[in-house]
């Protein structure tokens, strides 16, 4: 059976380089966030930016400014991780309660 080939919009590729360039966290973990490989992020920042990666800011990862507000693609990006976060704990809590209960059904 051949996979289908997922296509990204252009707004997708440019709200995911703008999530990695102002979050300062790292790029495994942006992609992992949005589902996507590392290397595709990669080649998206590489052919928005000109070819070359921006320099990093020095200071704790996830860290934010005071005065830095969140742009709207950090926010879209923001959401859609938080949903996928909630679908996988959703699941976990469903095993957790099937669990339960095929145990509470068990002699002792």
């Amino acid at each position: 059976m051949a996979k289908t080939r997922r296509e990204f919009t252009p707004e997708f590729k440019r709200e995911a380089v703008a999530l990695l360039e102002s979050s300062g966290r790292p790029q495994m973990q942006i992609a992992a966030e949005l589902g996507i490989q590392p290397s595709m992020l990669r080649q998206w920042r590489t052919g928005l930016m000109g070819g070359s990666p921006p320099p990093r800011v020095a200071g704790p990862p996830g860290a934010a400014s005071a005065s830095s507000v969140a742009s709207p693609s950090d926010q879209a990006a923001e959401i859609a991780r938080l949903r996928r976060e909630l679908d996988r704990t959703r699941m976990e809590r469903d095993v957790l309660k099937k669990a339960i209960g095929i145990f509470a059904e068990m002699p002792k």
